[in-house]
């Protein structure tokens, strides 16, 4: 008996169904209606593995409209993939589930991002896209030549992010890169027309893209425009004509038919429509063996892949695979204790932007793998070195991306480089502006991938450009967001070790906030250690005797260290604490902690920000010297002397407090 397509689809749109109305909870409408595109992919189009879910020339398949995860989950388990088993899909949206009510990124899974808030799985994979040809470009095509290949919605396409990401696409030509546009005209209040009006066909065109326009129900339509798409020389985008709901008689083309189970009676009508006489969660075995082969023809297409790159040259494949593994990390420390002890000697006063400049074109000359950029402000951010090579539509043989003002747009692709694997993305823009990055941010953090952040202008201290562009809440609203590493560090010395940090951080995204105006060198002492691991560490102490510590983080530092000074002068002894990063410090031994910040010291804490992070550290006794109102258009030194934190309003204020 041979199987058919309606077949094959019927048995992803029934698992889906079968999901969301046990879990009394999900996104049946769009698996039922996407169900005839994504096998057709499948089966003569997508290049993967289940035996081997990280193959690296694999093509990548991201699901960006992830409220449909049910067709994701599906076609993993049909394809026999291990990470999902029929158990699982019983399980859908269940405590621990691997099928998540949005697709949740595990390595070797298959389950290539973590998608849900719209857009996001769009910018994801622009950056595998990028990283794609970065690749193809440094070890040829018979080595890399995947495609990443996207299903989006009406909402993904609503959400801004669409257009940063897919005008970045457009103007680099990313010809690997296809998304099918799920054009069902139906979003959660009813139909698309209740808020959209575009001419979708001049939008992408104008990005640079192709515009394909299909019915997303025929067979012979879907597979021969992903073969035209397949040949381009653009990023194609093809529009699947589809109805949402597909074969439900009372819920098809409706609103109704998104975001709720479709009810027992409804799916027995499904089931009778659609001719599908099987139980819930029941898949005949002659269309399952039909989807396991689709499956093993991965294990074949990567088989061949092994013995052309093996015949070609086994010396780039080694040295592939150390820059997917990060093997060349091992120099790092060697390499940063070097530039240290060059800096002890030379002791600069430099901005710490410049700082990370220099530390970034130390460490760009060993890590072929860090691939830099700037939202628009490279000279500003200082992210851009004389190691920087730009890539551009016609070479990607570079390390550095001109993502022009589209700070959302960067921070998603950015996430899409590092989870493609080999990559390790920075960029940078103000720190007033990681407001816009923030919902990636976040998916980095909850991903667990080695992202990291610049955000030059971190205070303040950026002066006349005024109120707009002084953060002052960014500090406590990114250190709010768990699993992320917010630095801010002081010096030279602290940002080299901040830099070497971020590196060695797997599973932890690092923000590196940054200042505009320059700061001294203020270590004591040469050291190999790094200090910065622990979070927090003693920079100066006048008197083992002192009952009083001042902790700062940044340009305060030097603050904290003048402060010190005056109160020296009059007998007040005291010990100044650098706390470049809150999240390590929190994380070391109640005996460190306590060493730092003893309890029958008076702590005083000092940062240009919001306070609301450092409540913590006072012990209901201390004081939190900050900021918790908008900045000032002005020169900086009299920014800080407004708000009462130049060194002789500071040293009053700590005078007068040891005097209660």
């Amino acid at each position: 008996m041979s199987i058919n397509l309606n077949q094959l689809s019927n048995a992803v749109r029934f698992l889906s169904i079968d999901a969301v109305q046990k879990a009394n909870s999900g996104h049946p409408g769009m698996p039922m209606g996407m169900a005839d595109v994504a096998t057709v992919l499948f089966k003569y189009h997508l290049r993967f593995n289940p035996k081997n879910p990280d193959w690296i020339n694999r093509d990548r398949f991201i699901l960006s409209a992830g409220h449909g995860s049910m067709l994701l989950y599906s076609l993993l388990y049909l394809t026999g993939y291990k990470s999902v088993s029929l158990e699982d899909i019983k399980n859908f949206r269940q405590f621990k589930s691997i099928c998540a009510g949005h697709p949740e990124y595990k390595k070797g899974t298959g389950i290539e991002t973590t998608t849900g808030p719209l857009g996001q799985g769009l910018g994801n994979a622009v950056g595998m896209a990028i990283a794609e040809e970065i690749y193809r470009k440094k070890f040829g095509s018979n080595f890399i030549n995947n495609k990443t290949y996207v299903i989006a919605s009406d909402g993904d396409f609503m959400e801004g992010i669409s257009h940063e990401v897919m005008s970045l696409a457009g103007h680099l030509k990313l010809k690997n890169l296809i998304v099918f546009f799920d054009n069902n005209k139906i979003s959660i209040d009813g139909s698309t027309s209740l808020s959209v009006s575009d001419n979708y066909k001049k939008r992408f065109e104008a990005y640079g893209w192709n515009f394909l326009d299909i019915n997303g129900h025929n067979e012979k339509q879907i597979s021969k425009a992903i073969s035209k798409a397949c040949k381009s020389n653009k990023p194609t985008i093809i529009s699947c004509k589809t109805i949402i709901g597909f074969g439900s008689p009372n819920k098809s083309g409706k609103a109704s038919s998104h975001g709720s189970p479709l009810g027992n009676e409804e799916i027995e009508l499904v089931r009778k429509k659609l001719k599908w006489k099987n139980k819930p969660f029941e898949i005949p075995q002659e269309i399952l063996d039909e989807w396991r082969k689709i499956g093993k023809r991965g294990e074949i297409l990567e088989k061949k892949w092994q013995q052309t790159i093996n015949k070609k040259n086994s010396k780039n494949k080694n040295v592939l695979d150390k820059n997917f593994t990060n093997s060349n990390l091992s120099n790092l420390e060697n390499l940063i204790e070097k530039e240290k002890t060059k800096y002890y000697d030379l002791k600069p006063s430099l901005a710490t932007r410049q700082c990370s400049m220099a530390s970034i074109e130390s460490i760009s000359a060993l890590l072929p793998q860090l691939i830099g950029g700037s939202a628009d402000l490279s000279g500003s951010n200082n992210t851009k070195t004389n190691n920087s090579k730009i890539i551009n539509s016609k070479n990607f043989d570079g390390n550095y991306i001109h993502y022009g003002v589209r700070e959302h747009g960067m921070s998603a692709i950015m996430n899409g480089l590092a989870l493609y694997g080999g990559i390790i993305p920075y960029g940078g823009t103000f720190l007033i502006f990681s407001d816009y990055s923030k919902p990636s941010i976040r998916l980095s953090a909850l991903m667990g991938l080695k992202v990291i952040y610049i955000f030059s202008h971190d205070s303040i201290g950026l002066g006349e450009d005024g109120p707009t562009h002084q953060p002052i809440e960014q500090l406590t609203g990114l250190r709010a967001i768990p699993n992320l590493n917010v630095f801010r560090p002081a010096d030279i010395n602290e940002t080299l070790e901040c830099w070497e940090i971020a590196l060695k951080s797997d599973r932890t995204p690092s923000v590196i906030a940054l200042s505009r105006q320059k700061v001294p060198y203020i270590n004591p002492t040469n050291t190999k250690e790094n200090k910065c691991e622990k979070g927090a560490y003693v920079v100066n102490i006048t008197s083992h005797e002192s009952n009083l510590t001042i902790v700062a983080s940044g340009t305060e530092v030097e603050l904290a260290l003048k402060v010190q000074e005056r109160l020296k002068e009059n007998n007040i002894h005291s010990k100044v604490v650098s706390m470049p990063c809150m999240e390590l410090f929190d994380k070391q031994s109640e005996d460190y902690r306590r060493d730092i910040l003893e309890d029958n010291s008076l702590i005083v804490t000092i940062e240009a920000g919001n306070i609301m992070s450092w409540k913590k550290y006072i012990k209901n006794k201390g004081l939190n010297l900050g900021i918790n109102k908008f900045g000032e258009s002005a020169p900086y030194k009299e920014v800080y002397k407004y708000f009462k934190l130049s060194e002789e309003d500071i040293t009053g204020i700590i005078q007068k407090k040891l005097r209660e």
